[in-house]
């Protein structure tokens, strides 16, 4: 089966809830027989398969996956880089049903036969079209062709792009496509007030604190292209008195969830990222995204606003151009037909910004402090002790390895197949 579906459509159940009911839980396994010990072996290897390109969404999947089949007794795993291999070789050795995880963790532990592939009835390939940007369809390919061929394949991707054509006729046999809305629908949601401004950039950080004081404002995630950049903002933020976290590569895996599990339960109310949070991360109350940096391309546009306005709910998309990225969003406006090729002149002063956004007119570049009721990022407790390194502030990585969160930093280009090393680091 080929799904499509716009962001916030609910695809993770949309495949989570079939998959469980294929799952058979070791409590309603067959006894062993005569050959009981072969039995006992291969009743705790999985049955199912999930595959996703980050790490973000890897432990978002397994945990949704696992808040649904929580009274059926089946047993989810999460297997992804930048966590010690060892908790995760004991969660296998103990036993489980379905696995979910990134491509690089998957195939150095399948090729090293710690995790046992020769079992799975059904595959999960969630974000393809993610997969292929990031590089990982070789990655992908080596995986499937470890698995069975009598088994039950779901792939989901936004786009279907020529390469994601081209797996889903190797891999896949007579797959029925399934679209959850028109044809001509657009892939924005109608819900999300869509606003674009031509901002300077010694002005940016200014316009971005107005725009963080707007009324009805709820949880807000603010983008950008690299992760210095990401840093800069998110510190200029928390100096200015919001709660505000980063989420990018230049983090060690612990940190990045401890500001996702702070966002999420409302410590912080600003979070700051790369792109690669922005593929099907779900969190629930999300009010306003800020492009704070023009996006490369209409896909990245439509990912990053779809952090909002999800579920039905309504929610708000703020976009910042400067000056020499015009020609790049008229590209992105043009391929959307938001007809908002040329953003109005935009300052922290103007007073339209104030108008459109319900922004209080004695808002400064501070937060007041009666409205500072955020415990923070320091309230959320840090599980770093897991982590594969200590934190990297140079942004690059250890020689032949590349991490999927390191390909954000530039514009997307066709690389070269990746060594078995490389693939293991995600």
């Amino acid at each position: 089966m080929i799904g499509q579906a716009r962001t916030g459509m609910g695809k993770t159940l949309g495949f989570g809830v079939p998959l469980l009911q294929r799952v058979v839980p070791p409590s309603e396994q067959p006894a062993a027989g005569v050959d009981g010990e072969a039995a006992d072996r291969t009743k705790d290897v999985p049955q199912a398969l999930v595959v996703v390109p980050t790490r973000e969404l890897c432990v978002q999947v397994a945990k949704d996956i696992a808040d649904a089949g929580k009274h059926l007794g089946v047993r989810v795993t999460a297997i992804y880089g930048g966590r010690a291999y060892e908790p995760q070789l004991a969660a296998l050795r103990k036993g489980v049903d379905v696995v979910v995880g990134t491509p690089g963790r998957l195939l150095d532990l399948a090729e090293q036969r710690h995790l046992v592939l020769g079992r799975v009835k059904a595959l999960v390939l969630d974000e393809a079209d993610e997969m292929l940007d990031l590089g990982f369809l070789p990655d992908v390919e080596r995986i499937m062709r470890m698995l069975p061929d009598q088994r039950h394949t779901m792939l989901f991707s936004a786009t279907m792009p020529g390469p994601i054509i081209q797996l889903s006729r190797t891999f896949l046999h007579r797959p029925t496509h399934i679209r959850a809305e028109e044809s001509d629908q657009g892939s924005i949601h109608e819900r999300t007030k869509q606003l674009v401004y031509r901002a300077h950039a010694m002005d940016k950080v200014e316009l971005l604190t107005r725009v963080l004081q707007a009324e009805d404002r709820g949880l807000t995630m603010i983008f950008a292209r690299t992760k210095r950049t990401v840093q800069r903002v998110a510190d200029d933020l928390a100096d200015r008195g919001f709660a505000a976290a980063a989420v990018h590569g230049d983090l060690g895996q612990g940190a990045r969830e401890q500001a996702l599990r702070a966002f999420r339960s409302g410590k912080v109310d600003v979070l700051v990222a790369t792109d690669v949070a922005a593929r099907g991360i779900d969190v629930s109350d999300v009010t306003h995204v800020v492009n704070y940096q023009c996006p490369e391309d209409s896909k990245t546009y439509v990912h990053r606003i779809g952090r909002t306005g999800r579920a039905g709910k309504e929610g708000v998309a703020v976009t910042l151009v400067d000056w020499d990225e015009i020609p790049r969003w008229k590209l992105v406006s043009d391929d959307l037909s938001l007809g908002i090729d040329e953003p109005v002149e935009t300052y922290s002063t103007s007073d339209h910004l104030y108008a459109e956004l319900g922004i209080p007119t004695s808002a400064t570049g501070r937060l007041p402090r009666s409205k500072r009721t955020r415990p923070g990022l320091e309230a959320e407790y840090l599980d770093s002790e897991g982590d594969n390194g200590s934190k990297r502030r140079s942004g690059r990585s250890k020689p032949g390895v590349r991490r999927a969160e390191d390909e954000v930093v530039a514009p997307r280009r066709p690389r070269r197949s990746r060594v078995r090393t490389a693939a293991a680091a995600v």
